[in-house]
């Protein structure tokens, strides 16, 4: 698939429960959303735009040399924003990009895989999992803020939750990483341009509701979501305490 008819759109807005104003919160002496966008900037041959709804954030961007638009404050998602910011910027492109504003780690080969999931002609939405470490810890597993997802044999997402999917009947829950391969979501999406704009019009979905995944609305409608494998250890800000650790693993590679 040809570059130009490949667009990757940021969203980035101000307000955060968590972490207000973390798109422009310092790393390494640059807004986080500076090093989003220069590595999406620099994998996706330059078409990349920041899709926000303040102004601080959009001289912020053009401050570095960045492309931004700005869209409307009643956007119930990020993935609404996009459309819009798509729109705006002409909507031209065969594939839109929503790439998450607060992983400044993002890597290029992270794009290559998620763009690859387009190969197919069937694909309607790509997205990224990561195989968790069958050594790692159930009680990081377990974590509601990571979501977790199963797929099936042609790489298409079945189920999306907060909770541990498969359960393992009979086993250890401490040895549920040992007996079966777990993969962890990364929020990171691709829509062909047509279905980008059927899923901005769906109302939510009671599965959506019920875990707070945006994605389940997607499925429930019945469109397909292929995922791409990424083995990339990334830090995703979504707290100050996130950005001391970004700001450690920033140094560290700094130091290599």
């Amino acid at each position: 698939m040809r570059q130009n008819h490949i667009i990757g759109i940021i969203p980035a807005r101000y307000a955060s429960t968590r972490f207000p104003g973390k798109p422009l919160a310092l790393l390494g002496g640059k807004p986080v959303i500076e090093h989003v966008y220069s590595r999406a900037y620099e994998a996706l041959e330059g078409n990349v735009i920041v899709a926000t709804d303040d102004e601080r954030i959009r001289r912020a961007v053009e401050k570095f040399g960045g492309k931004a638009v700005m869209t409307s404050t009643e956007h119930r998602s990020g993935t609404d924003r996009c459309y819009e910011a798509f729109c705006l910027n002409g909507g031209n492109e065969q594939i839109i990009l929503n790439i998450q504003g607060d992983e400044p780690f993002v890597d290029s080969w992270q794009f290559m895989e998620l763009i690859s999931c387009f190969a197919y002609d069937s694909t309607e939405i790509g997205t990224l999992v990561r195989p968790f470490p069958q050594d790692g810890k159930f009680e990081d597993l377990q974590n509601p803020n990571v979501p977790k997802v199963v797929v099936d044999d042609k790489r298409r997402a079945l189920y999306f939750s907060r909770s541990v999917i498969p359960y393992l009947r009979g086993v250890d829950p401490q040895l549920w990483p040992q007996q079966h391969q777990y993969y962890t979501h990364i929020g990171f999406y691709g829509f062909r341009a047509d279905v980008l704009e059927q899923i901005t019009r769906l109302p939510q979905s009671p599965l959506e509701k019920a875990e707070s995944l945006e994605q389940l609305r997607w499925l429930q409608s019945g469109f397909h979501i292929r995922v791409g494998v990424s083995n990339h250890q990334t830090i995703g800000i979504d707290t100050p305490q996130d950005l001391e650790r970004a700001e450690a693993y920033l140094k560290s590679l700094n130091h290599d």
